[in-house]
């Protein structure tokens, strides 16, 4: 970042700004989407089962939310899966019993996961490194007690049943395929949406913060508020991806907002490449592969996700798209 010389010895760091595209896709990039797009509309004839896409996809995006904050702010949060179970809760529940459109639900399921984030957040970046981890992990548990307890959760039965309804009370949604396309809409938005964010002003702004808060303070920037809405943008498109969830599957249980859910994306955005666009959808395919065709191991699934992970601390540690993007030198 090029300094400007006011008088002699002051020295004064311009502000961060964008790379003047609309997007911020470079060459590479734009590439990558390509491919990426016409695997999502060819994919579904080409045999893949439209619930395991759309179940890649909902993790892809759950993915993604979680690298917006770890991989350009550098908060560590083990507590997201607290925005992803409970989108997915209320979700299934507005659309169960209240008879809301899915379009509005998962909207609904977003905007809860975005309140969450909201308060949670505004504890949690008051403290930095372990101790912020540690007090996501502490929320996001209370948040799991909070659904054991609740009446409309359902209990460990959870919220059975739940209607995929009509989209925009015209397109019937109960078919596996017509389902797939709107979880693919809404999975390409959230992804652009996360791009763009990243290519912002304000994004560069989260990429100052990362790699030196003390400068980007004495810059004049209001860390913490910068923070807190990262943190807010990245629960509430958590909560879309819950919701997503609940209406692919007509189910919301515990297992979603369980804490191993955030280790598991925890583990998919290190494995695709922390701080990369297209990585944590590469780790959420590897791990959603991973479960859905060594389903049959059990328990052993576990096992080689940990060797996995181990393999790539120790050797991979820019994850499967940052070692290509360093192999081929382009940032992907």
């Amino acid at each position: 970042m090029a300094s400007e010389t006011t008088a002699p010895g002051i020295r004064v760091i311009p502000a961060p700004v964008s790379d003047g595209s609309l997007w911020g896709f470079s060459r590479p990039q734009r590439v990558a989407l390509i491919v990426m797009l016409v695997f999502l509309g060819v994919a579904p004839f080409a045999g893949l089962y439209p619930v395991f896409l759309m179940k890649l996809l909902c993790f892809g995006l759950f993915a993604c939310a979680f690298n917006l904050l770890i991989g350009y702010v550098g908060l560590l949060s083990f507590g997201h899966a607290a925005y992803f179970g409970m989108g997915g809760y209320i979700a299934g529940h507005a659309a169960k019993v209240m008879g809301v459109p899915p379009e509005l639900a998962i909207l609904l399921g977003g905007a809860v996961g975005a309140a969450l984030g909201a308060v949670f957040g505004w504890v949690a970046i008051r403290r930095q490194g372990i101790y912020f981890a540690m007090i996501t992990l502490a929320l996001s548990q209370l948040v799991y007690f909070v659904c054991v307890q609740a009446p409309f959760t359902g209990g460990e039965d959870g919220i059975q049943a739940i209607p995929r309804g009509k989209l925009f009370g015209m397109f019937d949604l109960s078919a596996d395929l017509s389902m797939y396309w709107v979880v693919a809409a809404v999975f390409v938005i959230g992804f652009l949406l996360v791009h763009r964010i990243v290519h912002s002003p304000f994004g560069m702004v989260m990429k100052a913060i990362k790699e030196n808060e003390p400068r980007a303070t004495s810059l004049g920037y209001r860390t913490d508020d910068y923070k807190l809405l990262a943190f807010i943008l990245s629960a509430g498109l958590a909560g879309v991806a819950g919701a997503t969830k609940s209406l692919v599957f007509g189910i919301a249980t515990l297992t979603d907002v369980h804490w191993s859910m955030s280790g598991e994306v925890v583990l998919m955005t290190l494995v695709g490449g922390l701080g990369t666009v297209f990585g944590p959808v590469i780790g959420a395919a590897v791990i959603v592969t991973m479960q859905n065709y060594l389903a049959e191991w059990g328990a052993w699934v576990t096992v080689i996700q940990g060797g996995i992970f181990v393999a790539c601390v120790l050797a991979f540690r820019r994850g499967i798209v940052g070692e290509i993007g360093a192999l081929l030198k382009v940032k992907l």
